[in-house]
């Protein structure tokens, strides 16, 4: 990795703006995790392709052939009488009814005997799946468990198979309703396309057979109970017209016009009374109209006489009426002209107001005269009322006996009416029965399969390819959701907000070490491809110096120089989550980098609980770091020296010896005291330590360290692990000056970046790391 590329950043890091879209759906993310699960996409679309071969190769095809049937009620118009227009409900039922006999058992059983199927052994015993062999063999297992049946007869064994067939039919049939239309179409599936045919032709003239023998069946029934119903009721009939006409001479209810006398005379009556009541109630309210004005007084005669000339033909009050106006209109003028003591208007006053005593006096006698009119007309309505109660005493009398004879006639009425509508239909029926037409007919013969409907290959092959897509996509989708590790430095800077410094590509070694992996990516290969030594782990940034590896090492050391320059001697701690993520690698190989340089560096193993740095060296140290720290021995004696890049090594040393509290070692003073005594020796100390998360080690070592360097597995490493030991150690978290992801496969690396970002371009500067 190059320097400008992974930069120690000492400031946030500023993004572009993104659009409204790129928030929405990123779509560079989406199609980088599309290219990343590929693999797992085509893996689950290859195994549905898989089953759906199995399944095709053993599933029994199957032929279907198909009829089509018109229900036309037009069909029968000429033999029977036209009906009105059924409603869409009408119609939907007798669709549905149409369709419920087809996949009746009775039509089911005609077809069996009509195309003799009840010994075809190709229904009764068709080919059978892979599937069914092993149902049969199960069930045939289970037949010889059980105790075996009585003997059968041949004719209730061909009964069986009669029903069986007629079972098997109705399960292979397909009835259904086109659209909305009045077109049924019938379906047959068959292992065999002939025989499929044939049963489809069956099945549609056996419908048509049936519906011509049901309705001859229903005319010759109806008419023979017609004829039955007829002369019962031309019986009945006769007898309730006598009992009606017996009864009149009886009762001498017989009238001119078939009704009583009395019954008529008290209609005319009551035609006389309301015309006699309403002549009263007229004259009554014109009597209290002329007696209301004539009681106001002369002086309000004049005005009032408008009603009364409207109300009545009497010239008399009219002319006085229009002379009293005109004389009116003459004294206004003279009033006007002369003045109200002009003689002429005194004269005229007076004439006023002698045509308003005549108008007074007209109105007088016309009040009279409607009062006579209202007597004489309520003495009427009375008379009419009087002349009404006798007759009804009457007829009440006559009306006991109509109430019998009412009885009789609608009897005989409904009888006769009953018989007649019977005696219609009684004809109607034998005109249907010379002449049956069924409603049905085929529209469209049923054919002969060229291929199997079942199964589709094609449409079966692309559902394969589909739903292994779909189920790829949702396990890709799974895969990425549950993906909680660090892939990029992106998703460093991102979970945790620690500056990235690089990746360290994947390396080996013949023993189990911290490291694990292949040798790092563009390293110069061993002779003959032979892998990593173990002793060469800790060299690896020291033999390829040109490597990738090692590249990073030196974008770490880039950051401990800016973040501790000034310090005469630099304490740089390699820390990591959980053990196995390679942080004695990273620590002997950034030692080494330092070394290498001409910097004064000493590594120590500080990992007494499972020192792995020590493991790396060539013979077991007899004395170390716990000794030291003891004051057992000095530093120089335990120390050893790498002679090729002159770096110093400080094992863990006690041989032998409990480290039950490591803790209490490493913040012990003779600790301190060590420390401070190399100072003045070495310009760098690089400290292996324990992980953070199974003890505390490192936080006990903490106060000794300037600054720490943080090393996780990539892709293993749980970013929420990293993320709870940071939040619960302030203190270490505070001087971590950069993340290095360890033990990265380079070649799937590209995979989890994002389009454009550095990861996606390494072959093109690959080269910078060859030589």
């Amino acid at each position: 990795m190059s320097m400008d590329q992974f930069q120690f950043r000492t400031k946030p890091v500023l993004h572009e703006p993104q659009t409204d879209a790129d928030s929405f759906i990123d779509l560079d993310r989406l199609w980088s995790a599309l290219v990343r699960r590929l693999g797992v996409i085509i893996a689950c679309v290859g195994l549905a392709m898989l089953l759906a071969g199995l399944y095709l190769f053993a599933t029994q095809p199957t032929y279907t052939s198909m009829t089509h049937i018109l229900i036309d009620d037009s069909l029968s118009r000429f033999a029977e009488e036209e009906e009105g227009p059924q409603s869409a409900q009408q119609i939907d039922n007798r669709m549905s009814s149409a369709v419920e006999i087809l996949k009746s058992k009775a039509l089911a059983l005609r077809v069996v005997d009509e195309a003799q199927l009840g010994d075809n052994e190709l229904i009764l015993n068709p080919p059978r799946s892979l599937l069914d062999l092993v149902k049969g063999a199960v069930k045939g297992t289970i037949a010889l468990v059980l105790p075996g049946r009585p003997p059968v007869s041949e004719e209730a064994m061909q009964a069986g198979r009669r029903e069986k067939a007629a079972a098997i039919l109705q399960q292979s049939l397909g009835v259904e309703r086109v659209g909305r239309s009045s077109v049924i179409a019938i379906s047959v599936r068959s292992p065999d396309p002939q025989l499929s045919a044939t049963i489809a032709r069956t099945y549609a003239s056996s419908y048509v057979e049936e519906q011509l023998n049901a309705n001859f069946d229903a005319t010759e029934r109806a008419s023979v109970w017609l004829q039955e119903r007829l002369t019962d009721l031309n019986s009945r009939s006769q007898q309730a017209a006598l009992a009606v006409e017996q009864y009149k001479v009886e009762n001498g209810l017989v009238s001119p016009r078939g009704e009583l006398l009395s019954a008529q005379q008290l209609a005319d009556l009551n035609s006389q009374l309301i015309v006699a009541q309403a002549d009263a109630a007229t004259a009554s309210a014109r009597y209290e109209q002329y007696r209301a004005i004539v009681e106001q007084g002369p002086d309000a005669a004049v005005g009032n006489a408008v009603v009364s000339s409207r109300e009545t033909d009497n010239s008399i009050l009219q002319d006085l009426r229009q002379r009293y106006i005109a004389i009116n209109e003459r004294e206004q003028a003279v009033v006007q002209q002369f003045g109200a003591d002009h003689p002429q208007a005194v004269a005229l006053k007076t004439e006023k107001q002698d045509l308003s005593r005549q108008i007074f006096t007209e109105l007088q006698q016309l009040t009279g005269s409607f009062r006579n009119g209202m007597e004489v007309a309520s003495s009427r309505e009375r008379s009419l009322r009087e002349s009404i109660r006798e007759v009804a005493g009457t007829n009440s009398r006559a009306n006991v006996s109509m109430v019998q004879l009412a009885e009789l006639e609608q009897k005989a009425a409904a009888l006769k009416t009953l018989y007649q509508s019977y005696l219609a239909r009684f004809e109607q029926a034998s005109q249907q029965q010379s002449f049956p037409i069924a409603k049905a007919r085929v529209i469209s013969e049923a054919g002969v399969p060229t291929a199997p409907s079942s199964p589709r290959k094609t449409l079966t092959m692309a559902l394969s390819i589909v739903l292994g897509a779909m189920a790829g996509g949702a396990l890709a989708t799974l895969l990425e959701v549950r993906e909680r590790f660090f892939r990029t430095g992106e998703d460093v800077q991102e979970k945790i907000g620690l500056p990235f410094l690089g990746y360290l590509p994947r390396i080996s070694g013949n023993k189990t070490a911290s490291a694990g992996g292949s040798p790092p990516e563009s390293a110069q290969p061993m002779p003959h491809g032979e892998p990593i030594d173990f002793r060469h782990m800790m060299r690896v940034a020291v033999d390829w110096p040109r490597s990738a590896f090692a590249e990073t090492l030196r974008n770490a050391r880039l950051a401990s120089d800016i973040v501790l320059q000034g310090r005469q001697c630099r304490v740089i701690g390699i820390v990591s989550c959980l053990p196995g993520e390679g942080k004695s690698t990273v620590a002997a190989n950034f030692a080494g980098l330092l070394a290498a340089s001409g910097q004064r560096t000493l590594v120590i193993d500080a990992d007494l609980r499972n020192p792995g740095l020590s493991k790396m060296l060539a013979t077991e140290p007899e004395v170390g770091l716990v000794e030291v720290a003891l004051g057992e021995v000095e530093w120089t004696q335990a120390v050893r020296v790498d002679r090729r890049s002159k770096l110093a090594i400080m094992p863990v040393g006690a041989r032998g010896k409990s480290l039950a509290h490591a803790s209490e070692l490493l913040s012990s003073p003779g600790m301190t005291r060590f420390l401070d005594s190399v100072r003045d020796t070495f310009d760098v100390i690089v400290v292996d330590l324990a992980p953070l998360v199974p003890v505390v080690d490192a936080k006990a070592f903490e106060p000794h360290v300037d600054g720490f360097l943080f090393v996780a597995q990539w892709g293993v490493t749980p970013a929420k692990t990293v993320q709870n030991v940071l939040a619960a150690q302030p203190q270490i978290a505070a001087k971590v000056m950069g993340v290095l992801l360890n033990n990265t496969d380079m070649s799937q690396l590209h995979r989890f970046a994002d389009p454009g970002s550095p990861e996606r371009l390494r072959e093109q500067y690959l080269n910078y790391y060859q030589g």
